[in-house]
């Protein structure tokens, strides 16, 4: 499989932006898969105030629970995009009929061409009160 090994390569020479860039192209595809294989360390860490997510599980688990607030991979807003040699800030926002997030940043450390650790943070504001209620189990 020397394919496979020049892309390993290939992958793990990317600078922090590169990988940031496959990794919204990845998600704005919904492929989710080729994010995980492609743009996440295995070990990876993710952070959110719901808890520590580990692993590529752990990432879909911190998808999982942001998906379920916007109910859709698309219409995510990227307002600001800073990054270094390892470590990137992203501020963003989504927006549907449903709900609003204004104040979504992720933070990443990238090593190796890898995700290694993200943090996740957001609020979800709904347009309609039952809804939060339904979302917050009350």
């Amino acid at each position: 499989m020397q394919g496979d090994h020049g892309n390993e390569e290939h992958l793990s020479g990317r600078d922090c932006r590169q990988v940031l860039d496959d990794h919204f192209a990845c998600r704005e595809r919904g492929d989710l898969d080729a994010d995980l294989a492609r743009n996440y360390a295995e070990d990876v860490v993710v952070l959110t105030p719901q808890g520590c997510h580990e692993g590529h599980a752990g990432v879909r688990e911190a998808a999982s629970l942001l998906y379920e607030a916007v109910h859709h991979q698309d219409g995510y807003q990227y307002s600001s995009i800073v990054t270094d040699d390892r470590v990137a800030l992203l501020e963003w926002s989504a927006r549907n009929d449903e709900m609003e997030i204004t104040d979504g940043v992720d933070s990443f450390l990238i090593e190796d061409g890898l995700i290694q650790v993200q943090t996740i943070r957001y609020t979800v504001t709904y347009a309609d009160l039952s809804q939060a209620k339904e979302a917050s189990g009350l």
